[in-house]
C-alpha cells in the first residue's frame, strides 16, 4: 500500500510541475521537429503550455504501452508452474 501511495504522490508532483508551467508558458511558440517531416515547412504554431502537454502526455503513454508490455509473459508462466 506504501509503494501506491508514494507513486501517486509522485504523479501529483509531475502533475504540479505540468500546471505550474503551463501557467506561466501562456505565450504563443514556432514548434520546429524536423525529424518528424511535418513540421519542417510548416512549424506549429501554439501556446507552449499546450506543446508542453501534448509532448508528455505522448511520453507517458509511450511509457505505459512499453511497460504494461511485459506483464503478459509473466502472467503466463506463474499460472503454467502452478499447475504442475
Amino acid at each position: 500500500m506504501f509503494k501506491a501511495v508514494l507513486k501517486t504522490f509522485a504523479l501529483l508532483i509531475i502533475l504540479f510541475v505540468m500546471l505550474y508551467v503551463g501557467m506561466n508558458n501562456t505565450h504563443e511558440i514556432d514548434f520546429h521537429f524536423p525529424v518528424a517531416g511535418t513540421t519542417a515547412k510548416t512549424p506549429l504554431h501554439q501556446s507552449a503550455a499546450l506543446i508542453y502537454f501534448g509532448i508528455f502526455a505522448v511520453g507517458v503513454l509511450a511509457g505505459t504501452m512499453l511497460h504494461s508490455g511485459g506483464g503478459d509473459k509473466g502472467g503466463k508462466k506463474s499460472s503454467s508452474s502452478r499447475d504442475k
